[in-house]
């Protein structure tokens, strides 16, 4: 058993009481390699910003459990190598699907997990999410559940059409299984291609796609009946546009990608969502830069050359997020 206190990290409890008050949520970043791990570390630090490592079942098994364990005690100390003494990181497990990995993964020093039960049916859904977090609390180990169901598809998660969050439940969801934050569905999606042309506009000034609007008056209903209750918004990566373009330029072929348009994002972060997950955009920028290197470059072959210019696009693009999206730079309880 190893306690994710003595790696350093630290639980969602304290950063989303503040993250409610303060109006902003915490960035929720996916990743799967060590220049992903830097760039987040080095983002965060230098925003002085909390923020939460995910890690899917899937990133899991490609990173091995045991080095994510040291990878994340190592995240701790890097971030205060770069000045920060008092980091605030979370490491979560990202859509956990079963009782046995959440478990596993609380052994192995995450401080917060997902289980995501919301495929099962109601009162499936309310057991496994009270198991996980009977057995979580024993560790001080926070607990997402979620309710609604998202489209898309991102890992082992896929799902053809969303489900919007049922307000009616939450309040009985919340109670019966002691769950810490709630993910709810208000038209997000995983993946880049998060709506089909066909349910979007033309912006007949740019002649882009644009998505349709998230579903606010679900959200709202669901503050009104839990107030001050965190909220998770999932699949909400932007795919920005000159990513996008960039990979098409050098050889990509990513047709109609499209992503959650920030200033809705921003509009969230200022209610009760005090955590927004991040991964396609992070993606984005890393293969944009890849394939850049590769077009321009095409001697090359010193995976250094290739990387350092992915991880440090994929820096720029999370101190946007967390400055211009977010709202949680200069959020850390104490620098």
């Amino acid at each position: 058993m190893v306690n994710y206190k003595d790696l350093g990290l630290v639980n969602t409890r304290d950063m989303f009481a503040r993250a409610i008050k303060g109006g902003y949520a915490i960035p929720a970043f996916n990743f799967n390699n060590m220049e992903q791990l830097q760039a987040i570390i080095k983002a965060a630090v230098e925003t002085k910003s909390p923020v939460i490592l995910q890690v899917s079942k899937g990133a899991r098994n490609y990173a091995n459990q045991t080095l994510l364990r040291y990878m994340a005690e190592g995240a701790v100390e890097y971030a205060k190598e770069l000045g920060c003494a008092h980091p605030e990181i979370v490491l979560h497990l990202d859509h956990g699907d079963s009782f046995e990995l959440c478990k596993s993964c609380i052994d192995m020093g995450f401080s917060s997990v997902m289980i995501d039960g919301s495929h099962l049916p109601y009162e499936e859904n309310v057991a496994l999410t009270k198991k996980v977090v009977e057995y979580a609390h024993q560790f001080d180990v926070t607990v997402e559940g979620e309710l609604g169901v998202l489209a898309g598809v991102e890992d082992e998660v896929c799902a053809e059409h969303h489900t919007y969050t049922n307000p009616e439940e939450v309040i009985d969801f919340a109670t019966r299984t002691g769950c810490d934050s709630l993910a709810i569905s208000i038209g997000t999606s995983h993946g880049a291609y998060k709506f089909k042309p066909e349910q979007c506009h033309v912006d007949p000034a740019t002649g882009r796609l644009v998505p349709p609007p998230l579903a606010f008056e679900v959200l709202d209903a669901v503050m009104e009946k839990l107030p001050g209750f965190p909220i998770v918004l999932h699949g909400s990566s932007s795919v920005p546009q000159e990513e996008v373009d960039t990979i098409n330029r050098y050889g990509g072929k990513l047709e109609a990608a499209i992503g959650i348009p920030e200033e809705e994002l921003r509009k969230a972060a200022k209610s009760a969502v005090c955590k927004i997950n991040i991964d396609s955009d992070s993606r984005l920028a890393m293969t944009a830069a890849i394939r850049k290197v590769f077009a321009e470059k095409p001697a090359e072959f010193d995976p250094r050359k290739y990387l350092g210019p992915a991880r440090d696009n994929m820096e720029k693009m999370y101190k946007h997020k967390i400055i211009n999206v977010l709202g949680s730079d200069g959020k850390l309880a104490q620098c």
